[in-house]
């Protein structure tokens, strides 16, 4: 691994989807639990003013999904029960488009909420990011998260892992409230939030776009391939977080 200055970077900044959590736990466990849930969740709670202010959010995205020619699911508005079947619809029809957009990631992250709650769902990490956690917070280093799930569900994930709360660890979480994960602004608005220069934060993620913004950014960052299997055109790759600032 090869960052700008090793000794400058004071905030590890870290993608989940394939670089803390598998990829399957993602799409395997998350995503599916959310779409059979999604239905008797907005009826459940349909009444709740968060849940309410949500739907009219994702009523707003439909109609930019639309004017851009997306062709989402058409909306009815003539009772309360066909708006609330819209809702989840559009809501179904997004999730099937893997869609990253604010209102879907924080009705998603209710949903889980529900599911961690109950028990029916508990986070997952690989091996190594306990012991990274201790190791790079030994080292005076802050640990922060960004991902394109909720701030929520972020919470949610790294408090009910295995190995105990991980949460405890993490100084700061950060979701599409900040802006794209492919856009450089966003980084930059990270480092200004956290009161560090840009230089001063590694970002690790398994997305090389997102590399190329916090670069863009004045970021260090490096790819994290954990596929043994896969190959990758970069030459800042890591395959465990045990190549990060080992002691």
């Amino acid at each position: 691994m090869r960052v700008h200055d090793e000794s400058q970077i004071c905030v590890v900044l870290l993608d989940i989807e394939g670089t803390t959590t598998p990829v399957d736990f993602v799409y395997k466990t998350l995503f599916p639990y959310a779409r059979r849930k999604l239905e008797s969740f907005l009826h459940a709670h349909a009444q709740d003013a968060e849940i309410q202010s949500l739907i009219q959010d994702l009523q707003k995205q439909r109609e930019r999904d639309e004017a851009e020619g997306n062709h989402p699911p058409v909306s009815r508005e003539d009772s309360e029960e066909a708006r609330l079947q819209s809702a989840v619809a559009y809501a179904q029809w997004l999730m099937a488009h893997d869609s990253k957009c604010t209102p879907l990631k924080a009705l998603q992250g209710r949903i889980w909420r529900e599911g961690y709650e109950n028990g029916e769902l508990r986070g997952e990490v690989y091996a190594d990011v306990p012991r990274a956690f201790d190791r790079w917070r030994s080292q005076g280093r802050e640990i922060c998260i960004y991902s394109s799930g909720s701030v929520l569900a972020q919470q949610l994930l790294f408090g009910t892992v295995a190995s105990g709360d991980l949460t405890t660890q993490i100084a700061a979480f950060f979701d599409t409230q900040v802006g794209s994960k492919t856009a450089s602004e966003s980084y930059a608005k990270i480092a200004a939030s956290l009161k560090h220069a840009p230089r001063e934060v590694l970002f690790v993620s398994d997305a090389a776009k997102e590399i190329e913004a916090a670069e863009s950014a004045g970021m260090s960052a490096v790819l994290c391939v954990r596929d043994a299997r896969a190959s990758a055109s970069r030459g800042a790759l890591i395959r465990s977080f045990e190549e990060i600032f080992p002691d």
